[in-house]
């Protein structure tokens, strides 16, 4: 079975479970690292998640995928808070961040350059409106490779 098909059904599968426990499912990966499969499930909530919580889950959403057996092989299940850069995958994680320091990368250049850095202003339909040191810059969204939220030192 691909890749994505386990991701789809894994998050078709465990998104109630999460939805009823109140917390937001940010997204879902299964990678191959080393020798081993890893399945990480990335939850978070107003003001983040904690070591209860990613427990809480893991044993809620253990419990469902050894019913459905989506995956064959064996694998390592994680669940944790998608830390302090999180990705912007959905539309409604661009609004919510609005105002805040993003990092995207395209997948050609945009003016000139394939790496972005700069305050989120806006998400249309035409694209992810940023200002990148006073000047503002549209990165139409089929030109976005990878978004996530930044963190200024």
């Amino acid at each position: 079975m691909a890749k994505s098909t386990i991701v789809e059904k894994v998050t078709e599968a465990i998104r109630p479970a999460i939805d009823e426990a109140n917390l937001e499912l940010v997204d879902v990966e299964y990678v191959k690292e080393g020798g081993n499969w890893y399945l990480r499930v990335f939850i978070d909530k107003p003001g983040g998640v904690d070591l209860d919580d990613c427990q809480a889950v893991s044993e809620k959403i253990d419990t469902i995928l050894d019913e459905l057996d989506p995956i064959p092989q064996a694998y390592f299940l994680e669940v944790s808070s998608p830390g302090l850069e999180r990705p912007l995958k959905k539309p409604e994680d661009f609004h919510r961040f609005k105002g805040h320091l993003v990092h995207i990368t395209t997948f050609a250049p945009v003016d000139g350059a394939k790496s972005f850095t700069g305050k989120l202003l806006d998400y249309t339909n035409e694209g992810i409106r940023l200002d990148v040191k006073g000047k503002q810059i549209l990165l139409p969204h089929q030109q976005v490779a990878a978004s996530r939220l930044a963190v200024e030192f």
